[in-house]
């Protein structure tokens, strides 16, 4: 017992209690917006209960990686490639349709689980160790092979996505991680430059023979008003967000009285639009909450990185910070259309047990390296 409080008392004293707090706030904020936003579902019991739960295994998936050195899974980055794989291409197999067209659940006795959802947290740990690895290397990050050794280990993670699931959402927040940890460790312009030519080139056969039409709609569809000038097909969704969130002004309607978010005819409401039901409901006050919220997390994990005074540490945490930008920024955009619907959850916030869990356990991660600090020998250019 008095090991325990010993334990219990240094991990209070060196964990980021800051993240913690926040990611708690953002989850319990989100917990009792779903609780309106599934008010009109039957068994809407089910979803609080679901979301609750999640939030408490986060708790706990929070603290243990918080303890848990991510050295030693760093250095086991062979056999996380493997499962990261593995746990994508399984989706052909096992995976379930999730409504949209994509195969990206797995699901068993009633659990669903996202595999991206943890394989970002991966994916992020071996690219760090890759970067890092690279950096010390006597070729350096810069030679051609180099490069060619990280692009190899994208093309990879996002071609197994897009051939396994087509979620095309996922598959970009892997490449906003990788886009944005380039950057942060020195990677040179001209490497960037040669790899947005090649994407260019890559794109027309990506539209032509990768893509379905629906995929290409969605894509389109925020920018060409011809593609749904009704606003009852492809844009539904995003045009009934619109509606809540102009509806809402500035203090909003209040929870359990928002006109579309009470509706049953707002699809996802509790998803992947739950932003557009704060903006009904808890107005643009509400709005202004959420943003200033996630925006004081992704500030947290890039403090944390700068000062970590190692390299792969402070790429974890770019990383980390790099998906909830994106995430954030890609979900909301939706919501007030801007953006493609590409089936993106607003972390903390959105109804789903894996991104929930997942998205504690990236903060744990980031926590981590808070926990234990090293010795300044960063090669990150700020």
């Amino acid at each position: 017992m008095k090991r325990f409080r010993g334990a219990a008392k240094e991990f209070f004293q060196r964990a980021d209690l800051l993240l913690l707090g926040l990611s708690l706030i953002c989850a319990i904020f989100g917990i009792i917006v779903i609780t309106s936003a599934t008010a009109s579902y039957d068994g809407t019991a089910k979803y609080i209960v679901v979301q609750t739960l999640s939030m408490f295994l986060g708790i706990i998936a929070f603290v243990v990686m918080t303890l848990l050195d991510v050295d030693i899974l760093a250095d086991k980055w062979l056999a996380l490639t493997i499962f990261n794989v593995i746990f994508i291409v399984g989706l052909l197999v096992f995976g379930v349709d999730d409504g949209t067209g994509n195969k990206a659940w797995y699901r068993f006795l009633g659990i669903g689980v996202q595999p991206t959802e943890i394989v970002k947290l991966s994916f992020t740990i071996v690219l760090a160790k890759q970067i890092s690895t690279l950096q010390k290397s006597p070729q350096g990050l810069n030679a051609p092979m180099s490069a060619v050794q990280l692009a190899g280990h994208f093309i990879l993670i996002f071609g197994v996505i897009l051939a396994a699931s087509k979620d095309l959402g996922s598959a970009l927040i892997f490449f906003f991680i990788f886009i944005v940890m380039l950057f942060a460790a020195g990677f040179a312009l001209r490497w960037f430059a040669i790899g947005f030519a090649a994407i260019a080139a890559m794109i027309p056969l990506l539209w032509n023979f990768v893509l379905k039409d629906y995929q290409k709609q969605r894509i389109l569809a925020p920018y060409d008003s011809t593609i749904d000038p009704t606003n009852t097909g492809i844009n539904w969704q995003a045009h009934q967000s619109k509606i809540a969130l102009a509806s809402g002004r500035l203090t909003g309607t209040g929870l359990y009285h928002g006109t579309q978010s009470q509706s049953s005819h707002f699809p996802e409401k509790h998803t992947d639009f739950i932003f557009g039901v704060i903006g009904e409901e808890l107005g643009m006050i509400g709005c202004i909450v959420v943003v200033l919220l996630l925006t004081a997390i992704i500030i947290r994990c890039v403090v944390v990185g700068v000062r970590s005074g190692n390299s792969m540490s402070a790429l974890i945490c770019f990383g980390v910070a790099a998906f909830m930008t994106f995430q954030a920024f890609e979900n909301i955009g939706m919501c007030i259309g801007i953006t493609p619907v590409i089936g993106i959850t607003l972390p903390f916030f959105s109804y789903g047990g894996s991104s929930l869990l997942a998205t504690f356990a990236a903060m744990g991660m980031v926590s981590g390296v808070h926990y234990r600090p090293k010795r300044r020998r960063s090669t990150i250019y700020y």
